[in-house]
């Protein structure tokens, strides 16, 4: 079973914000397969199928910080089947980058799952949110997109839904050649 994480905040307040592309992402994951997620505990979880292999959607509901405390028991079980979908400041809006294990990068989500877990080899699915230098990063990353961003951001959102299905299918390695494309 594959088990498919997006990172981002409870509640309508951060509903678009940067740091919730993975939330928008596995929302957009679970309409394209017809999966349902309903709040059982400390997430929004979906069974279903995509692409022929079986699969588990979460969305924790604990706030970015504490994304481990949610994925803490499943990934004890899908370790080597576990995708997480997430921002990341240091890429251009929009980019897409298909990543397996390292370091958290400075992303307190995915340092809350290494820190939970023990575990850094699962497959990481990040999207660019860009980043200025102006604002605090904590200010930054709960900001939402400008109206040119949007359309950049829903188009990366759709390459990802897509990417994920690659990933079931094809495997992570053969899907990174496909969508780690420079200025993608």
């Amino acid at each position: 079973m594959w088990v498919i994480a997006g990172l981002g905040n409870p509640g309508s307040r951060y509903r678009y914000t940067r740091h919730n592309v993975g939330f928008m992402v596995l929302d957009q994951v679970a309409s394209r397969y017809g999966i349902k997620l309903k709040t059982r505990g400390a997430a929004e979880t979906g069974n279903g199928v995509i692409e022929g292999q079986e699969a588990l959607l979460i969305k924790p509901l604990t706030y970015m910080n504490l994304s481990g405390n949610a994925m803490r028991d499943i990934m004890k079980y899908h370790m080597d089947t576990t995708i997480v979908i997430h921002d990341d400041i240091d890429m251009d809006t929009g980019r897409l980058k298909i990543k397996r294990g390292g370091s958290s990068g400075g992303h307190k989500g995915i340092q809350s799952i290494i820190d939970c877990t023990g575990q850094r080899d699962f497959v990481r699915v990040k999207l660019g949110v860009g980043r200025d230098i102006d604002v605090p990063v904590e200010e930054y990353v709960l900001s939402g997109f400008s109206r040119s961003e949007a359309t950049v951001v829903e188009e990366a959102i759709q390459r990802a839904v897509e990417a994920i299905g690659c990933i079931v299918v094809e495997g992570v390695d053969s899907c990174m050649n496909r969508f780690n494309v420079k200025g993608n």
